[in-house]
């Protein structure tokens, strides 16, 4: 197995990425590419005792980088030596079986639709987060990837959500439900209620396990495995659940630097505050999975250091080996309206 590396994408590259992906090549006798201009990887290799690039950590050299002001949909055409569009090429061509990049979020979507392509028969490709909810964790799809969608997207992203839960989340049978201002059959836009009505048929069908509409503030309850929703709803979802965990970590914070007797009580629930946090630690995750892609593709967060490289690394061998694209390629027949069949 080997992940090809954007090694100059991030806020920390190429520093950070490249101590990451030397951590997980040893941690996970995994091989590793890094896509990169040479002459600033190889230092860093040697600091992490990596004399010269070999068989398990080899170096791809690519000139110009992807930088977050250029146009994401057409960055990687427009710089076709790109650490980023190298990449994506490479995983194309066969030379290699993932892709973990920290760079600009928009171009890698338009990167890996262009150049690696859609699963056959999938409208668009989406982003599908494991937020944590003291479980197993709940798949938010899409979270940003497509701020206009159809009904049709919808039940596209509500199938991909089902074999990424089942085969990454060890969910049997997910629970899907449709992100709403209600649970009510009739609430929301045209889209919701078209797509409703799709899930609804979906399930009568026995493909999928939808248990109607769900409310945000039910997301997080351990009620459903897979939230289903547009790109721009799911995209404020995840902000505002971000947003509220970093104000309540500050909080407790304050609250045990008080005074010395909650210093103390701090002292004692330590290991179990740091558990907390960790539940929403980018670094843990390493990375969201870009599903619809015809191969594996992983999008770090823009300002991963080497602990979070080294976790989309990992999480980039766990979706290889966990066979999604594969579940999505022998299903896509289900996933499509009648009429739509030959787009």
């Amino acid at each position: 197995m080997r992940i090809l590396v954007d090694a100059m994408g991030g806020d920390n590259a190429p520093v950070e990425i490249v101590r990451g992906a030397v951590d997980a090549a040893k941690e996970f006798n995994v091989d590793v590419s890094l896509v990169g201009r040479e002459e600033e990887i190889l230092p860093v290799l040697k600091e992490c005792g990596v004399e010269a690039p070999g068989e398990h950590i080899s170096v791809v050299d690519a000139r110009d980088v992807v930088e977050m002001e250029d146009d994401p949909s057409s960055a990687t055409r427009r710089k076709p030596d790109s650490s980023m569009a190298v990449a994506l090429r490479l995983l194309h061509e066969g030379a290699g079986d993932a892709v973990v990049s920290a760079g600009s979020t928009g171009a890698l979507l338009s990167g890996a639709t262009l150049t690696v392509r859609r699963v056959r028969g999938i409208r668009r490709a989406c982003f599908g987060p494991v937020l944590p909810n003291g479980g197993r964790g709940v798949l938010l799809i899409d979270c940003g990837a497509n701020v206009e969608c159809t009904a049709e997207y919808l039940l596209q992203f509500a199938y991909m959500g089902k074999y990424y839960a089942q085969e990454l989340m060890g969910c049997e049978d997910p629970r899907v439900g449709l992100l709403n201002i209600g649970a009510e059959e009739t609430k929301g836009t045209e889209l919701q209620k078209q797509t409703y009505a799709l899930l609804r048929t979906a399930c009568e069908a026995g493909r999928l396990n939808f248990i109607g509409n769900v409310e945000s503030r039910d997301v997080l309850a351990g009620g459903v495995d897979v939230v289903v929703t547009d790109g721009f709803s799911g995209n404020i979802l995840l902000k505002s659940i971000e947003g509220t965990a970093m104000m309540l970590m500050k909080q407790l914070k304050g609250i045990f630097y008080k005074n010395a007797k909650n210093k103390l009580a701090a002292a004692m629930l330590k290991k179990d505050v740091y558990a907390l946090k960790s539940m929403f630690d980018a670094g843990e995750v390493g990375g969201t999975a870009l599903l619809g892609i015809s191969k594996p593709v992983i999008k770090a967060h823009g300002s991963s250091d080497a602990r979070a490289t080294r976790s989309a690394v990992k999480q980039a061998m766990t979706f290889i080996d966990a066979g999604v694209i594969e579940s999505i390629e022998k299903n896509v027949q289900y996933m499509r309206i009648s009429g739509n069949e030959g787009e």
